[in-house]
């Protein structure tokens, strides 16, 4: 079974984060420029919330409101689903379906190592169910 370790290991561990006085504006290009979806929102070591393209979107965009003098606390999400290395892609999508988010941060003894996404989560499982499948075929074949 695939696990978040193994994800991490293919990706590269780590995770973007923003501080929570950060302006909206600076968090956009941040993500921009790594071409992802959300950062880990960090204060003092300690995350306390996310920020996603879905937060700028509902809370800023449809509302009229003006990125450049907007911190993130302001807008970002506290509620945030942590996973450990141990857990399953399953489990992953269980918790993104339940909660309906797309990024899950990855802890370790209370430390943030990494960040793991839907796009994370699908590609390990299709990439699980394509292993699956070769060795069916080379089963079928060989016999």
């Amino acid at each position: 079974m695939m696990t978040v370790h193994r994800i991490l290991r293919s990706k590269g561990a780590g995770a973007l984060t923003i501080d929570p006085d950060s302006m909206v504006l600076t968090a956009l290009e941040v993500m921009a420029d790594h071409d992802v979806g959300a950062l880990v929102v960090v204060e003092g070591g300690e995350v306390i919330g996310m920020f996603s393209e879905r937060d700028y979107a509902r809370k800023v965009v449809l509302l009229g409101r003006s990125s450049k003098d907007l911190p993130v606390r302001d807008i970002m999400s506290p509620d945030f689903y942590p996973v450990s290395q141990e857990d399953t892609v399953e489990e992953c999508m269980e918790l993104m379906t339940r909660w309906r988010v797309r990024h899950l941060p990855v802890m370790e003894d209370g430390n943030l190592i990494g960040l793991v996404s839907m796009g994370d989560v699908v590609k390990a499982l299709v990439s699980d169910q394509r292993f699956t499948i070769e060795q069916l075929e080379h089963y079928i074949t060989a016999g």
